[in-house]
C-alpha cells in the first residue's frame, strides 16, 4: 500500500493537473488540512452532475474513486451538504466539466 497524500497536497497537485488539462475547478469546501476526506463533483453544465468519492477495497488494500451520484446539479449539492454534516473536515472539489472530466481516471490520480 502506498503513503497516502496529506489532503491539502492532493487536493493543490489535483487543482494543478486539472489547470494543466484545462479544465476548470475550485474548493467549495476546505477540509482538515492533514486527514481531510475529498469529495469531487463534476457539473456538466446542464443542470446535471456526479458526485465522487475515494473508496478503500478491503480485498485488495487499494483505494480508487467511484462514483457516488449522479443527477440534477441541485441534488447533487443537497447530498454533499449533508456530507458536510456529519464530516465538518471534508473536502469539496468542484470540476466543471461538460464533457464529465475528471481526470480520476488518470496515473497518480487513481490510486
Amino acid at each position: 500500500m502506498q503513503p497516502r497524500l496529506v489532503a491539502d497536497l492532493w487536493v493543490r497537485a489535483y487543482l494543478k493537473r486539472l489547470e494543466l488539462a484545462n479544465i476548470p475547478a475550485y474548493v467549495t469546501y476546505r477540509g482538515d488540512a492533514n486527514a481531510g476526506a475529498v469529495m469531487v463533483k463534476c457539473a456538466t453544465l446542464d443542470g446535471q452532475a456526479a458526485l465522487w468519492e475515494r473508496s478503500f477495497d478491503l480485498e485488495t488494500g487499494a483505494q480508487r474513486w467511484m462514483a457516488l451520484r449522479q443527477g440534477p446539479e441541485a441534488e447533487i449539492d443537497a447530498s454533499i451538504r449533508r456530507q458536510r454534516g456529519f464530516d465538518p473536515d471534508l473536502w469539496v472539489i468542484e470540476v466543471e466539466s461538460r464533457e464529465g472530466r475528471t481526470l480520476l481516471d488518470e496515473e497518480g490520480l487513481s490510486d
